[in-house]
């Protein structure tokens, strides 16, 4: 199945983006509707170490205990909806873990829905254990067949009842490693922007085929965590300098040109939370876009927090291993801060306040660090607008981000609203003057970084059908 490109923009103003209404909602599940209207809050966890034993142990682990925990305190909070999103832990590849887990997932919600009208959906998020090493693609005689396991977990996913599928990929991964660690945002544009992508339509043409064949599964969406979050992380906070948040910035720009191809397959979102290109990509597609950010603190610190509430449509916690609080479990507690959180956000569309509070929240982190002001929903629509415009090319679109990215950033800080040290405002410098300089044919790009990139661990053009 080809690709269809995104070559225009969903919306005609990024003022008209605002949180809980997208240009194409979904609904899925026991009642759920995202991007319909209002947020639904989306809690994800991780089972304790030593329930991976058994498949029964882990079974009553994310059934009997999580699952249950987080309907029930749903309902006793009075939440309208909520959706569970269960990572695969690596065992759930084999499916006699995994097959209890997601029928008994479907089974709770069910029941819940019926006897409380909670409306409840379950995504279920898929490990990619494929290793550069062993070959991405079925076929490549990897010791393990990772690329095999893959696509047979979305088979069980999707046969056994998830709602949503959805899957972080590791397209492109051995040079975003090698990119973030060097400070090279020209091997960034090549793993991630180009390979990333190529490796995108691969997985999630399939992922889609497979859902149709299903008929009742959702097909979300995917994430560069693998890339650009590592360098996000890498980049830190105020005490942090082991990366440039100048170059956390663009790489984290030219991510979403990769991470939207799941939705050019015919993926329909919700995508991933843990994507915080997500802003950009909404702007594009209209798809619903799942997001994180104050109310993860559990699993990880940025610097814009409110910010990604934006223009969010699921809101989640990114994950917090089970386990007991003062409150109740922690799955319980995390949902508390979720839904009194998207409680707010409903509250402020029921009242038309959506964009009164959309604006407060990207105000308050607007100018923190380049990565967030590259967010901004106002700016986020610019590098839109660049993807866009190149949109059948998947190596201009993402140098065309990458470079709208670095000068929004730029004219940030020479208006005086953005703050950079004199190291960040050096980088990001040279990231322009390096992306300037790359060539207008994909061709010689190609050819350019195959041979400078030859050397990097694990590289292996075949991997991506070069």
């Amino acid at each position: 199945m080809a690709a269809t490109r995104f070559t225009k923009m969903a919306y005609s103003s990024p003022d008209e983006i605002v949180f809980g209404t997208s240009k194409s909602p979904v609904s899925y599940g026991f009642g759920i509707k995202v991007g319909a209207g209002r947020v639904i809050p989306e809690l994800n966890y991780a089972p304790r170490p030593g329930s991976e034993k058994d498949p029964a142990r882990l079974k009553k682990e994310y059934v009997e205990y999580i699952s249950k925990d987080v309907l029930t305190r749903a309902v006793t909070l009075g939440f309208p909806d909520v959706q569970l999103e269960t990572e695969w832990v690596s065992q759930m590849g084999n499916k006699k873990f995994s097959t209890p887990i997601v029928e008994g997932q479907k089974e709770i919600t069910e029941k819940f829905h019926e006897e409380y009208g909670l409306n409840c959906a379950v995504r279920q998020t898929l490990p990619d254990q494929r290793e550069a090493e062993e070959g991405l693609r079925p076929g490549m005689k990897g010791k393990h067949a990772y690329p095999e396991a893959l696509f047979g977990c979305a088979e069980v996913a999707c046969e056994n009842g998830a709602d949503v599928l959805a899957c972080e990929t590791m397209g492109g991964k051995e040079l975003a490693d090698y990119a973030v660690t060097s400070g090279d945002v020209v091997a960034f544009l090549y793993g991630v922007g180009y390979l990333g992508a190529i490796d995108m339509e691969f997985v999630w043409s399939e992922f889609v085929n497979i859902a149709k064949k299903h008929k009742k599964t959702t097909v979300g969406g995917d994430t560069n965590c693998s890339g650009a979050n590592v360098s996000m992380f890498m980049a830190g906070g105020m005490l942090d300098q082991d990366v440039q948040k100048t170059f956390s910035a663009v790489t984290r720009a030219i991510s979403a040109a990769r991470t939207m191809v799941a939705m050019e397959c015919g993926a329909s979102g919700p995508d991933k939370d843990c994507g915080y290109e997500g802003p950009i990509i909404k702007t594009i597609t209209g798809r619903p876009a799942a997001q994180e950010g104050k109310n993860c603190q559990c699993a990880h610190a940025d610097l814009q927090g409110n910010l990604m509430a934006q223009i969010c449509d699921l809101w989640s916690n990114e994950s917090v291993e089970y386990h007991p609080e003062f409150g109740g479990s922690s799955v319980q507690c995390w949902l508390g801060s979720l839904g009194y959180e998207v409680a707010l956000m409903n509250c402020a569309i029921a009242t038309g306040q959506e964009k009164t509070l959309r604006d407060l929240y990207m105000i308050t982190d607007r100018v923190r660090g380049p990565e967030g002001y590259m967010l901004a929903y106002d700016n986020a629509y610019k590098v839109g607008e660049a993807i866009a415009k190149e949109g059948k090319n998947i190596y201009l679109r993402a140098k065309a981000a990458g470079l709208t990215a670095a000068k929004i950033v730029k004219a940030g800080y020479e208006s005086k609203e953005l703050g950079l040290t004199t190291k960040q405002k050096d980088v990001l410098d040279a990231i322009i003057k390096e992306l300037e300089a790359l060539p207008a044919e994909e061709s010689k790009f190609v050819e350019f970084c195959d041979k400078k990139y030859a050397e990097v661990p694990n590289y292996n053009k075949k991997n991506y059908g070069l």
